[in-house]
């Protein structure tokens, strides 16, 4: 059992971490101290703090310490009041919580009585003295006012010190607002991305989950160095973001935003037009939308929605092939194996050509036939330049409602549904050019993120929240297909899954679809379940929590399913001599690759804030992650074992696959 144990727990001991994990979902958290004018410590003090905008209130009684601990509070403008019999009464306003946040406020009382009062406006900004990690947090006005190239929040992440957007991670496979960030040099897929305190990583690549648009995000913070023990999973770093919510007053936007070709200018590559002026890629890009949010029922239901729409058109004109000639097509090869087609070097073709010259008889009839569906050359060395649509319509659609049964009781539901899509090229334009993995194909990436909450105050010392998450994600590459014509329509004797689809790469010459540009599918759904408890006895604030979590996926790849075949110049020495020869280098042909794959996850810790004198804190937590390892359906992977090789054991699984052996 021991040994058990030992494969699969990973225990990890974390002092000196930032703050408990019951309020670092999503909420904030405030603490302090009350004392009396010669610093006497003041038990037994009522500290309220109200949220100015939804009239939620939450009351704690100091301790003996004179101490008073705050967990689990939303994000937003506060007020704080201080009351003791005896004692001036103490009224704070402008206090900001922010996301993740743990700001100290003390107080000090003075003699009096309680009609009097002591009120401090427009405080000094709140310092956070308890967190031992770096955190930085993104507020709502730079969201909304910072320039961002197609309104992805996402981009903003690397305002924190030390992120780095490394590029993407699965190219077409992931969605545009998907972003693989290094923070502090940490993985960059090693980010645990929260959303309202759920969980937020797409189980695929473990990226990010769309994040709402500008409008419609409250704001969100960035932690790394020195994380709580209430992360787990991602060690590099926590993005925790928050949704707008509904307020006592009705508020809310319509907006447009409009990128136009007629602002920008053209390539420095673009060709001239017939009117002598470089052409420009035609870009129109809308995007508008609007929110609103308000109360439904004054100080006890609330409402928060938003849409966002994109249109992008755009047609540049800056993507170059080289295709067949009339000349090679008539099996002379002379200018286009001359040094002015090739960098100043002279190519000598390999037999069956002669003096660079061919007779066209023993061209192939496949690559004839698809020569036809090229476009014509009319440049001696085959050059030609085209332009690819590339036309997307997306939208999302952002949901919240928030409900206040007591000053007790707060539960809340949180909707995001993203689509992107991406039209078909080649039904539009006729070009299979237009078909290409590095383009991106016609594609249909839908998420849908749902998210509830319950948080409960037993008490003035004790905070229970309360998660339930579900994720559904899906993306659908060139599926349905865009069909042109497959191996079979040209005469290939081969077949293929996907019928109106071939791969084709022909070295300093032209590519017509693969990889993604075949088909592809991805489905995924993910299921959370967490639980995060908050005491407070005396110097000691102890959070104790964890959570579940199962996700599924079920990809289909179709990148080498309808046959792909490579030209790269190995026989006759030019790409495109091979490939009207019909003498390939390579040819890849196979069944699609299925993925059916399941996991459970679960995660537990417990944290101690210990306050041990008025200067020193001390926070130490344990975690336990138990590893339950990935449950892979159909037999998907595949293990190579040389011994049974040399042995020629045979596989029991195909029993048509041919007899091994190795070759000398």
């Amino acid at each position: 059992m021991a040994r058990v144990l030992g494969n699969v727990t990973g225990i990890v001991l974390i002092v000196l971490v930032m703050h408990a994990s019951a309020w670092a979902q999503a909420t904030a958290q405030l603490s302090g101290a009350v004392k009396d004018e010669s610093g006497a410590v003041l038990p037994g003090v009522t500290v309220t703090v109200t949220q100015t905008d939804t009239g939620f209130s939450r009351t704690a009684v100091t301790e003996n310490n004179g101490s008073y601990v705050l967990t689990n509070l939303p994000t937003g403008p506060y007020r704080l009041e201080a009351a003791l019999q005896g004692f001036r009464s103490y009224v704070q306003t402008g206090i900001v919580l922010q996301v993740g946040g743990s700001p100290v406020i003390n107080v000090v009382l003075g003699v009096g009585t309680l009609e009097e009062s002591v009120t401090v406006q427009s405080a000094a900004p709140l310092v956070d003295v308890q967190s031992a990690g770096i955190r930085d947090v993104v507020e709502n006005q730079r969201i909304v006012e910072l320039p961002l190239q197609g309104r992805q929040v996402t981009d903003l992440i690397v305002l924190a010190g030390a992120a780095v957007n490394t590029a993407d991670v699965s190219g077409q496979r992931q969605r545009s607002d998907a972003v693989a960030i290094s923070v502090a040099g940490g993985l960059r897929a090693g980010v645990t991305y929260v959303l309202d305190g759920a969980m937020h990583n797409d189980p695929y690549d473990n990226l990010n989950l769309p994040f709402p648009f500008p409008d419609a995000m409250q704001e969100f913070s960035v932690a790394t160095s020195g994380l709580s023990a209430d992360n787990g999973m991602h060690s590099a770093a926590a993005v925790n973001a928050v949704t707008k919510s509904g307020t006592n007053r009705f508020t809310g936007n319509a907006f447009e935003f409009l990128r136009d070709h007629r602002f920008n200018a053209p390539a420095h590559f673009a060709p001239v037009g017939p009117d002598g002026n470089q052409v420009d890629d035609g870009l129109r890009r809308n995007q508008f939308g609007g929110t609103l949010g308000g109360p439904i029922v004054r100080n006890k239901l609330f409402f928060f929605g938003g849409h966002q729409s994109t249109r992008t058109h755009q047609i540049p004109a800056a993507f170059n092939a080289i295709t067949p000639t009339a000349a090679m097509l008539a099996g002379d090869f002379t200018t286009f194996a001359s040094p002015a087609c090739n960098v100043g070097r002279q190519i000598t073709l390999r037999a069956p050509f002669v003096n660079n010259r061919v007779d066209p008889t023993v061209f192939s009839k496949a690559a004839v036939a698809v020569a036809q569906k090229l476009p014509l050359a009319t440049d001696p060395c085959g050059q030609i330049r085209y332009s690819v649509p590339l036309d997307n319509n997306d939208y999302q659609d952002v949901a919240r409602i928030d409900f206040q049964l007591s000053a007790n009781h707060q539960i809340f539901g949180r909707y995001l549904n993203s689509w992107e899509h991406r039209l078909q090229t080649y039904s539009r334009t006729g070009n299979v050019l237009t078909i290409n993995r590095d383009y991106g194909a016609n594609k249909r990436a839908r998420a849908h993120s749902l998210a509830l909450g319950d948080t409960r105050v037993f008490g003035s010392q004790m905070v229970n929240a309360f998660r339930v998450t579900f994720n559904k994600t899906s993306n659908h590459l060139n599926d349905p297909p865009d069909p042109f014509f497959d191996g079979p329509s040209l005469g290939i004797k081969m077949y293929t899954y996907v019928p109106g689809v071939i791969g084709l790469n022909v070295t300093n010459g032209f590519i017509v679809s693969g990889g993604n540009a075949v088909k592809f599918s991805l489905e995924n759904k993910s299921y959370q379940v967490a639980n995060d408890l908050s005491i407070v006895r005396g110097k000691h604030q102890m959070s104790f929590g964890g959570n579940v979590s199962y996700w599924k996926f079920l990809t289909v790849d179709n990148a080498r399913s309808a046959g792909q075949f490579n030209f790269s110049g190995a026989n006759t020495g030019l790409g495109l001599a091979d490939f009207l020869t019909g003498q390939s280098t390579e040819f890849l042909d196979s069944a699609p690759g299925v993925l059916n794959m399941k996991q459970w996850y679960m995660g537990l810790y417990t944290q101690d804030t210990w306050r041990t004198t008025a200067r020193l804190t001390l926070n130490a937590g344990l975690r336990w992650e138990p590893f339950f390892g990935q449950d892979i359906n159909n037999g998907a992977i595949a293990n190579f074992s040389l011994d049974n090789l040399q042995k020629g054991i045979r596989t029991t699984k195909y029993v048509n696959a041919p007899r091994p052996h190795l070759s000398r």
